[in-house]
């Protein structure tokens, strides 16, 4: 992976682009002190690192347009950045880019609890929404696993999940409009607190762009009531593929948990080393959690338990009491983080079918053989969003090259067997040239054209989604 070549004579004019937004931002508003903007280099795709020219933190939609229009004067590319827990390279920069960076913009406009919505600026963390309403019996339901860090500006460019998007959608089923500021500096109110809005679907486009169109400065989001309650049970298994099976089984049974999560032995033993949530000694590990009265919920698991008692089951455990409930899920969120303790790795989110988790489980270890690699598997077993995490050494030469083989060749296999290459995390450089595994020349091209509507010049995150060399002729010109 590789970022094309910075412009040379955007660089010469570094000190002027700076002055230029220096005059329409706060002092503080800007850094460009080179040790300062290394903070800025990459996101949670750390493997890939490039300071920018110069940073820009803005606090109001308003500082925004000034800061894009200024760019846009100057043919200055821009990155928007939320929070950069990105996995897929989505916010990292090019040395000729200005990193726009949301954080800043993180206050709650409006509560309406009779139509049952929440409007924030976009830099406030996925965690803190809910916290704004739960105390009035709400919730908003995209919970990713870095909710407790990540934006709603990245959840609404990467179209986010979460373990309980099962039953409640992603990002794009949970967002009603959007306030969006185009890089020519217009300002663009799309959707709004209602249904569904008249004319094209510009918000089912907004979602899951990855910064392509726009800059989104506000969000009007879906919140709803919380449930009267909920209950998680751990059911262990021999091996991986048993639990692949037993997931499919209980999807095609009609049941609809709020989550089925999945982990392996490698993922088990360091969530528990790390957060002590008295994990089972097992193969394979999911974690289905049910909600609703407290005669839905024993109904519910009634019907899990005699199906994955057909699957023979190592163990089958069911959360007592609410502190129980709060250490299952402990580990699970604390997955990513108990890796990276341990070791180097690269995190994928390919998704697939469902009834094809057994084969694919299977192939994934047989390619780890092939490739020399191991791979720790925690994923959002409902909906078939796979997340192996492939561990390897950064300094061991060679090692991150082989890493990225081995992570295409998953991708390949979830396309193979009629999945996609991202559920959650985007394409931003990471699946950048495997679109064309997925879509042919036509699709491609039909994508571009909807960013040449919105950003005629290409200044906008440029080096990501689209193959450099499918994107070339568009980006020079």
């Amino acid at each position: 992976m590789h970022l094309p070549d910075p412009d040379p004579t955007i660089i010469a004019r570094r000190a002027e682009i700076v002055a230029g937004l220096r005059q329409v931002l706060p002092f503080d508003a800007v850094i460009d002190d080179p040790t300062e903007t290394r903070a800025y280099e990459c996101d949670a795709l750390a493997a890939y690192r490039c300071p920018p020219l110069a940073v820009v933190l803005p606090r109001s939609t308003e500082e925004v347009v000034a800061v894009l229009k200024t760019c846009h004067a100057k043919g200055v590319p821009v990155v928007p950045r939320g929070a950069g827990t990105s996995l897929a390279g989505g916010a990292l920069p090019t040395a000729d880019a200005v990193i726009l960076g949301i954080a800043r913009m993180n206050h709650v406009l409006e509560v309406d609890y009779a139509d049952r919505f929440i409007r924030v600026e976009a830099g406030r963390t996925n965690l803190s929404v809910t916290g704004a309403v739960e105390a009035d019996g709400f919730f908003y339901a995209p919970d990713p696993s870095s909710q407790l860090a990540c934006a709603i500006a990245g959840n609404i460019a990467m179209n986010s999940g979460g373990a309980h998007c099962l039953k409640y959608g992603v990002t794009t089923n949970n967002l009603l409009g959007v306030t969006m500021v185009t890089m020519d500096g217009r300002v663009m109110e799309i959707g709004g607190a209602f249904m569904d809005a008249g004319g094209y679907d510009l918000l089912g486009v907004v979602c899951g762009s990855e910064g392509q169109l726009g800059v989104v400065t506000e969000a009007t989001l879906r919140i709803l009531p919380k449930p009267e309650g909920a209950r998680p049970v751990l059911i262990a298994f021999t091996s991986n593929e048993v639990a692949g099976a037993c997931v499919a089984d209980i999807i095609k049974a009609g049941v609809l948990p709020v989550a089925i999560e999945f982990m392996d032995r490698p993922c088990i033993r360091a969530c528990e080393d790390f957060a002590h949530a008295g994990y089972p000694d097992c193969e394979a590990l999911l974690i289905i959690e049910v909600e609703g009265a407290e005669a839905e919920i024993d109904e519910q698991l009634g019907l899990i338990r005699e199906i994955a008692m057909r699957h023979d089951p190592q163990e089958f455990r069911e959360a007592a009491s609410e502190e129980e409930a709060r250490k299952i899920w402990l580990g699970r969120k604390s997955a990513f983080g108990a890796m990276g303790q341990i070791n180097d790795y690269m995190c994928l989110d390919g998704t697939i079918p469902v009834s094809s988790l057994p084969y694919v489980l299977k192939r994934i270890g047989e390619m780890s053989r092939e490739f020399g690699l191991d791979v720790a598997n925690v994923f959002h077993a409902g909906d078939g969003n796979m997340h192996p995490l492939i561990l390897y050494d950064a300094n061991t030469p060679g090692d991150l090259e082989t890493c990225e083989a081995f992570g295409a060749a998953i991708l390949k296999l979830c396309v193979e067997v009629g999945g996609c290459l991202t559920g959650e995390h985007g394409v931003g450089i990471e699946k950048r040239d495997l679109m064309d595994v997925q879509y042919d020349p036509a699709d491609l091209e039909a994508q571009m054209r909807v960013k040449d509507v919105f950003d005629p010049a290409w200044l906008l995150n440029p080096a990501k989604v689209f193959p450099l060399k499918v994107s070339a002729g568009r980006r020079a010109a």
